[in-house]
């Protein structure tokens, strides 16, 4: 194509430098006094002729050229013309072509659906949502959750299980799709919810991805709680986060403070909002970098051990192979979410679908 807008611009070169020279050797029919050649040799002067003559004679004899002229002028005008549309078509062309690689480069990752939930059975975490996972109501709404997660068709499902407990969780796993009639409550959400989206999907086996690290999410309540004790870092803002956590959105408190009211699609599609997300990280960890006694780090050390767990996680689920044509599934408590959010935004090897869309009825 470059090749080609070259040959017209020499092209259209050539036909104005013609045009220039044909130009300046035209008659000037305002010029009498001069010499005019008009044929083999022939001079006729302005003062021999009248003026009206001369012109018809002009006229007459110059029509071959006059002729030469105009077709000389329509073909320089159209490949003006055409010169125009093609350095256009062009840059549209090349304006595509850069689309299209951006296009092939972000279908070049592994799609991720990344799904935050509440823990379904007993839990040890510090918020706890009262769920009755074996009622037929919790078990059907439960399917209907796995149906929309299973639009993704993903290839790979994780779930918030240690590696360690690979074998014991499929052997779980495959008694269930024995009989999948009926969920299995005994690991919560993950042999209810995540074993289903697998079986919709023909897919044989499932992956731990979890990394077991204690600390204590607690630690600023129990320093400002205890009368010895005094939070030396910024104790205000620590019980703002506490006590108002959804202050700048008022329709997240409001779900936030019926939440175990709300039907359970209605639960995930709060707690895969954006901004609940992010109150998950502080809620969890961030809000402990307020907390400390005297010149010491209580809250941050606390902090930094959920941070690196968050990060073990996801190097856990960088250890499963994976080709180009995978699709992940990952369900997982909704902190856990929140930071693999983090990571996968910024990796060069995932692209994370929107979560929400697949929570549409």
């Amino acid at each position: 194509m470059r090749e080609l807008t070259s040959l017209i611009c020499l092209f259209y070169f050539i036909l104005s430098a013609a045009s220039f020279r044909e130009g300046n050797a035209r008659i000037n029919h305002r010029d009498f006094a001069r010499p005019c050649l008009l044929s083999k040799n022939k001079l006729i002067y302005s003062g021999s002729q009248k003026e009206g003559d001369i012109k018809k004679l002009h006229i007459a004899r110059l029509t071959p050229f006059y002729v030469f002229q105009s077709m000389l002028l329509k073909i320089k005008t159209a490949s003006a013309l055409f010169l125009m549309l093609l350095i256009f078509s062009c840059g549209s062309s090349d304006k595509q072509h850069q689309h299209s690689e951006a296009v092939n480069s972000a279908s070049s990752k592994i799609k991720v659906l990344n799904v935050g939930t509440f823990h379904f059975g007993y839990s040890s975490d510090a918020h706890t949502t009262e769920f009755d996972e074996k009622s037929e109501s919790a078990q059907k709404e439960v399917r209907q959750i796995a149906e929309m997660m299973a639009r993704f068709k993903p290839t790979i499902v994780c779930v918030e299980s240690v590696p360690e407990k690979h074998v014991a969780l499929n052997t779980l796993y495959r008694e269930f799709l024995k009989n999948p009639a009926t969920l299995i409550t005994e690991l919560g959400e993950t042999s209810m919810l995540a074993f289903e989206v697998a079986r919709l999907n023909g897919i044989d086996s499932i992956y731990g991805i979890d990394n077991h690290m204690g600390y204590n999410y607690s630690v600023g309540d129990f320093i400002e709680n205890s009368p010895d004790l005094e939070n030396s870092i910024d104790p205000e803002t620590y019980l703002e986060l506490t006590n108002h956590p959804f202050k700048d959105y008022p329709e997240l408190a409001e779900k936030e403070k019926h939440f175990d009211d709300l039907p359970l699609p209605e639960k995930f599609r709060l707690m895969n909002d954006p901004r609940y997300l992010d109150n998950s990280i502080i809620s969890n960890a961030d809000k402990l970098l307020y907390v400390g006694i005297g010149d010491e780090f209580q809250g941050a050390e606390n902090a930094a051990i959920f941070y690196n767990r968050n990060m073990r996680i996801f190097s856990n689920l960088n250890r499963i192979k994976m080709s180009k044509e995978d699709r992940v599934f990952i369900l997982m408590g909704s902190a856990h979410t929140a930071f693999l959010r983090e990571f996968i935004e910024r990796s060069p090897k995932f692209e994370m679908v929107n979560t929400l869309e697949y929570l549409r009825d």
